[in-house]
C-alpha cells in the first residue's frame, strides 16, 4: 500500500479538496451555503472537519473554517495549529481568515477565490497584512472548478426554489 506522504504534493492537495468538497455538498444538501473544510497534520492524516452550519445551528459564526478549528483545538488539544492545513472549498471570509491567523495555522490551501468576501487574496489580504502576527502559508486555486461549479449550481438550484 502506496503511503500518502509518498504520493506528489498535488495528488495530496487534490485528496483532501475533494473530501471538503464532500462536506461542502452535505452542507449544500442541508439547506447551507456549500463549504467543507477539512484540517490534517503534517503526516497528512485527518484531525477535524467542518461545513457552514450557519442556519442549521442559527449560528452567524458557523462557517466551516470556524467548525473545523474548533473541532481540531479540542481534538489536539491546542489551539495553536502551526503544524496543520486547512483545506476549504472556498476563500475565507474576513471573520475565517482572522481566526486562521489567530489559531496559528500553518497552511492554507483553497479551492475558489471570493469576489465579494474574500480575505485571503481577493478582496482583503489579513494574512499579511502589518497588523497580523501570523504569517501563513497560502495556495489557491486548487480543484477551482469544481468548487466553483458546486457553488454556482447550488445558488441556482436556491433561486429556482423561489
Amino acid at each position: 500500500m502506496l503511503d500518502i506522504l509518498e504520493l506528489p504534493e498535488y495528488l495530496i492537495h487534490r485528496k483532501w479538496m475533494n473530501h471538503a468538497l464532500e462536506l461542502a455538498r452535505a452542507a449544500g444538501n442541508a439547506g447551507e451555503v456549500p463549504v467543507g473544510a477539512v484540517i490534517v497534520n503534517t503526516n497528512n492524516h485527518l484531525i477535524a472537519v467542518g461545513e457552514n452550519r450557519k442556519e442549521r445551528d442559527q449560528d452567524p459564526t458557523a462557517h466551516a473554517e470556524i467548525m473545523a478549528i474548533r473541532a481540531a483545538s479540542q481534538i489536539l488539544p491546542n489551539w495553536r495549529l502551526h503544524d496543520c492545513t486547512l483545506y476549504v472549498t472556498l476563500e475565507p471570509c474576513p471573520m475565517c481568515a482572522g481566526a486562521i491567523v489567530h489559531a496559528r495555522l500553518g497552511k492554507l490551501i483553497y479551492g475558489v477565490d471570493d469576489t465579494k468576501t474574500g480575505a485571503i487574496r481577493t478582496v482583503l489580504n489579513i494574512p499579511d497584512h502589518p497588523a497580523s502576527n501570523h504569517r501563513l502559508k497560502v495556495l489557491g486555486g486548487i480543484l477551482e472548478s469544481d468548487c466553483r461549479e458546486q457553488l454556482q449550481n447550488w445558488f441556482v438550484s436556491q433561486r429556482q426554489q423561489k
